[in-house]
């Protein structure tokens, strides 16, 4: 996961704090997603609401999956999570802004 927001990050800024998620890491989507969370709220990630009392975190993972003739090139899926609304598109862009 790539941080793509140069500002210090913080709830009071309107700004949303973006990250590239890189589908060939190993680390699951879905981690990646609360990791941007607890860092744009700026806590520990064991704080946050499990993900999957906001979306299927195995949905969202299949989602985005690459095809068998190649990776996903469209698609957008946005869900509100710890007070933030997150935006993942299919060419691994993590939005978080607030809520």
């Amino acid at each position: 996961m790539t941080e793509m927001t140069s500002r210090s990050v913080s709830t009071t800024h309107k700004e949303p704090y973006t990250v590239q998620y890189d589908r060939l890491d190993e680390t699951p989507l879905s981690v990646a997603v609360a990791q941007a969370v607890a860092t744009y709220r700026d806590v520990n990630v064991t704080s946050l609401k499990p993900l999957h009392h906001a979306i299927n975190a195995d949905a969202l993972e299949r989602l985005f999956e690459p095809r068998v003739d190649g990776p996903r090139t469209g698609g957008t899926v946005s869900f509100e999570y710890n007070d933030c609304l997150v935006t993942v598109t299919a060419d691994g862009e993590i939005r978080i802004q607030t809520a």
